[in-house]
């Protein structure tokens, strides 16, 4: 009877030591990964997504962010340490990510977008949660789709309007298939290389252009190795906010839910700052010596770039591209 009670006793005390670790709030100070510079669009963003979850988890979960590549080389590098889980979150544009989550490519389609409402309707929309469903599956959850902007062509050689007056250049694209062969099909000599490498290959003339969105093409200083810049708005550039699935499994459900809120607001927050100061940072590249050229002819670069427009549509679906297109 003894021996019973006493192991009656041993039984609750392993019974309450557990409940006790069980309820003991969650922690963490997680680490938040971008290949851009701290005063980039991302970044920003970031911060603000970092502020709200640590003021609803009372400062139980914590973030301190690492700008520049200080994670990894590129993109690509930090988004294969989100699948081993040696970085927690990745911000950053999806153009290396099709290369893990090949529908994302679809919206990199050259001219898909009408403009930036266009944009939301889509990305918050079935269509774009459907694609974060294809980001789970790649050992990644993805939070919220953020945004990088509409990619703008800058070059050191002349004024460019049209795709024949690009022709025959070397510019510096994303490892992303769909960007290279887009570019290919207006006649330029498309580069992927990692981003922190680029400055480096137009300084030294091993490239001689670069197409990014406006924010990334001031906040990196572009200017001062690129004398000229088109607004051609040929790719509408999303980005996301995707977190290590083997970090995630470890959150509770409670401060899953607190996580995927404040990513949904921090992705209305990013894209209003960027949207808003586009306009401004235009006129600081003019003030830094850029040679603006607004006035390209559209009806050209989109006719040059049809043959890959179709064949990508062929290839990730048409059913798919046509939503898209069709969405008001």
């Amino acid at each position: 009877m003894r021996k019973k009670a006493v192991l009656y006793l041993i039984a609750l005390l392993i019974f309450l030591s557990t409940s006790y670790v069980s309820a003991a709030p969650y922690k963490a100070e997680l680490r938040i990964a971008s290949s851009t510079a701290m005063e980039h669009i991302y970044n920003v963003g970031a911060q603000y997504f970092a502020k709200l979850v640590e003021e609803r988890t009372g400062g139980r979960i914590k973030f301190k962010l690492y700008p520049d590549g200080q994670l990894g080389k590129g993109e690509r590098e930090l988004l294969e340490g989100i699948q081993q889980g040696s970085i927690d979150i990745y911000v950053g544009s999806t153009g290396p990510l099709g290369g893990f989550v090949p529908a994302v490519q679809a919206l990199d389609i050259p001219f898909l977008f009408r403009d930036y409402s266009h944009v939301d309707k889509v990305l918050d929309g079935p269509i774009g949660q459907n694609l974060i469903v294809d980001v789970d599956k790649a050992q990644m959850k993805g939070l919220a789709f953020w945004e990088n902007g509409f990619r703008n062509l800058t070059n050191s050689k002349k004024v460019i309007k049209t795709p024949a007056d690009a022709k025959g250049l070397k510019i510096r694209t994303m490892e992303n298939p769909v960007h290279i062969q887009a570019w290919k099909s207006v006649g330029v000599i498309p580069t992927p290389m990692a981003w922190s490498e680029v400055f480096g290959a137009l300084q030294q003339g091993v490239i001689d252009g670069q197409e990014n969105p406006i924010a990334v093409i001031l906040q990196n200083k572009v200017y001062e190795v690129q004398k000229y810049l088109s607004l051609t708005q040929h790719v509408y550039s999303p980005a996301m906010l995707i977190m290590s699935a083997k970090r995630w499994a470890e959150i509770p459900a409670e401060d899953q839910q607190i996580i995927l809120q404040a990513a949904k607001e921090g992705a209305v927050y990013e894209r209003k700052i960027n949207r808003d100061n586009e306009e401004k940072m235009i006129s600081e590249l003019a003030s830094k010596g850029m040679v603006i050229t607004r006035d390209v002819d559209k009806t050209a670069w989109v006719a040059a770039m049809k043959p890959a427009f179709d064949a990508f549509s062929a290839q990730f679906g048409k059913d798919r591209i046509d939503a898209i297109l069709n969405t008001k």
